[in-house]
């Protein structure tokens, strides 16, 4: 099943705690503090895997956690960090972050990667924290949360040639001539349900890779019918071939419904190169029309081309038989080598909000107050709250970043609750 939206959660690893020990050797009785690091939480990363070309495997799983750090261990042992959860993507797949909309990146080439959720760092054991004035320290860091991202993910097949026009026109029916597709085909409209994507090979040396969309109808740059979601699967292709119906009633009007359509939702879909094909000449009423349709249609085209300054030419064809098809493709090759080369897309960096890591909020709240700031929340998360030199650093945290004296300027009193991250904590001067 084509599957071409998916909205995901990640969650990236915990670092490991780091450890409170001291060296306990037989001739030793007062050894040093030897309390290793944490390991490093595991990234959620994406990864662009060729062969795949839908967002399916995300139907039935959407929440993604990678592993956490490993704690450390007494002699100075680090935790053994986690690997990273690599999720397999197919090229094309735009990812965006669900609560602010900004574009993450733009997964395109094969093995690219983009990592959306960073593991958090591992705790410091408490040799780290030794010192000339204290050197027996019984202080150590918790691991840094891992990161939480609600994501939207949008695919864009990656196609040399877009296939284009009104419902049954023989889109489908020539993709699987030309290539081992196998879309559903029907003689009624709008069959085509959701893009198909095929291989032509022309020769040794020529390939084409062509996307049939399903039939436009009028609006659908509006988002009529499922028109975005349809039409955003050919921006990437370089050259479009219009079957036009040779069985329609006006297949003048056809053409220009779907080219303004084109034009409509992208401007720059309206001046990629087009190949317009005149399809059904097996049947007799379509060739008895095509004596009087010829002219007309190429006159309509070279208005089309100049307007547009696009390359566009017109075949009469046959997609059941077979009529003129092949030289066609040839044509659509040649046109591939003449447009300009698409721009070199890569994955954008994460995005990440430019922020004061010493920015704090204070609230009064029923259970007491509120103190909220991703520095002071981090700090408290990778507090170990049972031993008591680990409190008295967070206290000069609260100090360091201004906090405690926010909270006295607030009116905070002996025995009020303060609550940091999920912690509740009790004043006292």
């Amino acid at each position: 099943m084509f599957i071409d939206e998916a909205e995901i959660i990640v969650q990236s690893g915990k670092g490991g705690d780091g450890a409170v020990h001291f060296r306990r050797e037989k001739y030793v009785p007062r050894g040093g503090p030897d309390g290793g690091d944490g390991g490093k939480g595991g990234d959620v990363v994406f990864e662009v895997l060729p062969h795949l070309n839908t967002l399916y495997s995300f139907r039935n799983k959407s929440k993604f956690h990678a592993l956490d750090g490993a704690r450390g261990g007494g002699k100075n042992m680090t935790g053994r960090s986690a690997e990273d959860m690599v999720i397999p993507v197919p090229p094309g797949t735009i990812v965006y972050d669900q609560t602010s909309d900004d574009v993450l990146g733009d997964l395109v080439e094969p093995g690219q990667q983009l990592v959306v959720a960073k593991g958090g760092r591992g705790g410091r054991g408490n040799s780290r924290f030794a010192s000339s004035v204290n050197q027996a320290p019984k202080v150590a860091e918790r691991g840094e949360p891992g990161e939480e991202r609600y994501l939207r993910l949008e695919l864009k097949l990656i196609a040399d040639i877009g296939i284009v026009g009104v419902p049954n026109a023989g889109k489908s029916t020539f993709l699987a001539a030309v290539t081992n597709a196998k879309p559903k085909i029907a003689p009624y409209p709008f069959t085509t349900l959701e893009p198909n994507l095929g291989v032509a090979e022309l020769d040794l040396e020529n390939t084409l890779i062509l996307a049939d969309i399903p039939g436009l109808i009028e609006g659908a740059h509006l988002g009529v019918g499922l028109g975005h979601d349809f039409l955003r699967h050919i921006q990437r292709t370089r050259v479009l071939i219009h079957i036009l119906d040779g069985m329609s009633e006006d297949p003048l009007a056809d053409f220009d419904q779907i080219n303004s359509e084109l034009a409509l939702f992208d401007s720059d879909l309206g001046t990629k190169p087009q190949i317009v094909a005149f399809n059904k000449m097996d049947l007799p009423d379509a060739q008895a029309r095509w004596v009087v349709i010829e002219p007309r249609l190429k006159k309509r085209i070279k208005m089309h081309q100049k307007d547009l300054d696009i390359k566009s030419e017109v075949f009469a064809i046959s997609a059941v038989t077979g009529l003129e098809v092949r030289r066609l493709l040839y044509r659509a090759t040649q046109l591939l080598k003449e447009s300009p080369p698409p721009p070199k897309e890569v994955g954008l960096p994460v995005y990440r909000v430019e922020e004061d890591p010493g920015e704090f909020s204070i609230s009064r709240v029923p259970q007491g107050w509120r103190v909220s700031g991703s520095a002071i929340e981090r700090a408290a998360e990778m507090t170990y709250w049972e031993h008591f030199q680990s409190v008295r650093r967070f206290q000069h945290i609260l100090e360091t970043l201004g906090i405690d004296q926010a909270l006295r300027d607030a009116g905070v009193h002996e025995g009020d609750t303060v609550l940091i991250a999920d912690y509740e904590l009790e004043w006292q001067d």
